[in-house]
């Protein structure tokens, strides 16, 4: 299996920390945020990675390098200045991404869940299976809901933890350009077709200071 880091977003709601450093760059522990990603993927047997990249990419690029002193072999999917969001970002990269599913994870999460369980997981009658966790106190309302192992739309919501598998069928019909990747998930959750399931160990949405250092608090 092939992994994806989403890397390439502006990190508005962190700024001014991020005027001058791309989010996953900053550091937590003293550590680049990415850089736990790229050791725990290597460590769960996920060997080739893509990076997508846009605001400040140049400093990722110099940064992470082709990934070998992570045990990894990174490859990158460069989106210009502005980034193509979620659904773009992904679009664009899935000819380095190949023919089997792949994992996509934020790189502005931290977490401690367990990749290698993505293994080999997905059914063959879905097109993408998703990690959910408990809502955070800044996204009570949550995303999806959870069944057994099915993914709906209806029901008590748990919160998309930025973590996920999707086969290539996941983007038949979309053209490149920007756009979001909440639509097609919804889309594909109402048809059926994607499985999940319910995390409930360290995890971590970096997305404004307080949430930096709130993260960092639990480090070690």
């Amino acid at each position: 299996m092939r992994a994806m880091i989403l890397a390439a977003g502006r990190g508005e709601r962190m700024r001014p920390l991020t005027d001058s450093v791309p989010k996953p760059l900053l550091p937590l522990a003293g550590r680049p945020l990415i850089e736990y990603h790229l050791e725990a993927l290597g460590a769960a047997g996920i060997r080739e990675i893509v990076v997508n990249l846009a605001w400040l990419g140049s400093m990722i690029r110099e940064a992470l390098g082709d990934g070998r002193r992570f045990g990894v072999h990174i490859r990158y999917s460069d989106e210009g200045e502005a980034a193509l969001e979620t659904g773009g970002g992904i679009f664009k990269a899935l000819p380095l991404l190949g023919d089997e599913p792949f994992l996509v994870v934020s790189g502005d999460i931290r977490t401690d869940y367990p990749f290698a369980a993505q293994l080999g997981r997905l059914a063959a009658q879905d097109v993408a299976h998703f990690v959910l966790v408990p809502n955070p106190p800044y996204h009570p309302t949550g995303d999806f809901a959870l069944s057994a192992d099915r993914v709906m739309l209806d029901g008590e919501r748990l919160t998309y933890a930025n973590i996920g598998v999707f086969r290539p069928e996941f983007f038949a019909g979309c053209t490149p350009g920007k756009f979001a990747l909440a639509p097609l998930m919804r889309r594909w959750v109402s048809a059926g077709r994607v499985s999940g399931e319910l995390y409930a160990g360290r995890w971590h949405n970096i997305g404004t200071p307080e949430e930096l250092a709130r993260a960092a608090s639990h480090e070690g």
